[in-house]
Parts: C-alpha cells; structure tokens; sequence
C-alpha cells in the first residue's frame, strides 16, 4: 500500500523473527516482569518507554513472550490505564508543538501550516478508530484551541 502524505511506495522496516519462547539469557519472571511494568507505568513512563527499559536494563527482549500479555494489556488488568492511547497522544504533542512555532512569529512558514494540516488529518482519522473501538467516548472530538488541556 502506498503511503499516505509522502511519495514513496510500500512499507518500510523488518519483521521480528516468530519466534515462541524467550532466549535462555533473558529475565522470564512473570511476575517479576509485571511488578517492574506497573512500577514504571506508576512513574508515569510510556508504554514503548517501558519496553525498551526493559530491553535495556532487565534484559526482557519481549514482554509478550515472557508474560504471554502486551504491556497495554498488563497495565489495564491493573487499573493504570492512560486517558488517551499513547500514538494519539504523540500525535497531540506534534500537533500542539507546530502550533507554537506558527504562533511564535512564523505565521508565513507555509511547510509546517501544510504539515500541521497533515498531522490534524492523522490525529482525526486515529480518533475516529479509538471512537469505533471505544479506547476513546464516542463524543470525542479534535479541537485546536482545546488541545493544550488535552495534552496536560
């Protein structure tokens, strides 16, 4: 499939190798893994940041693998879920980030007015899915003078 608002053709990036058991190397606590998810997700750390502490530190190279869960899903079964979803909220952040600088004396930067346009385009369109799934209420709706207080 071709991509959306740039010319190039296809998808870009690899797979990960299937793979069913974690390596002999890696942490595979169940609980262990857990109590180390909820304590940074109680720090306030993204899902993905969580993940690649993980990877990092705790040499946990795949969650899923040595919980049989997602770290969303972790999260949730314990009552620390986020308000948004985590690419909706970056996308919030990028938005609101193009705002500023359009608004901090570069009213005539036509190249981020487009791009602004194009990152509101996405945001709506994931709203729209979240709203179907109900990740997000069915009355949401993208506002640009709201979305500092979204975002906080």
């Amino acid at each position: 499939m071709a991509r959306m608002h740039n010319k190039g053709k296809g998808q870009s990036g690899s797979t990960k190798p299937v793979v069913d058991a974690p390596p002999g190397w890696s942490e595979t606590d169940k609980d262990n893994v857990e109590s180390l998810i909820l304590k940074y997700a109680n720090e306030g750390k993204t899902t993905s940041e969580i993940g690649i502490i993980l990877r990092d530190q705790h040499a946990v190279p795949n969650v899923k693998l040595a919980t049989g869960e997602r770290i969303t899903s972790i999260i949730e079964k314990n009552g620390t879920r986020s308000k948004y979803p985590e690419d909706m909220m970056n996308l919030m952040r990028q938005a609101q980030r193009i705002i500023d600088h359009l608004e901090s004396g570069n009213q005539k930067d036509i190249h981020n007015r487009r791009q602004l346009e194009l990152t509101e385009s996405r945001l709506r369109r994931l709203s729209s899915y979240y709203r179907d799934s109900g990740r997000i209420p069915s009355d949401w709706t993208y506002k640009r003078d709201q979305l500092r207080l979204m975002i906080q």
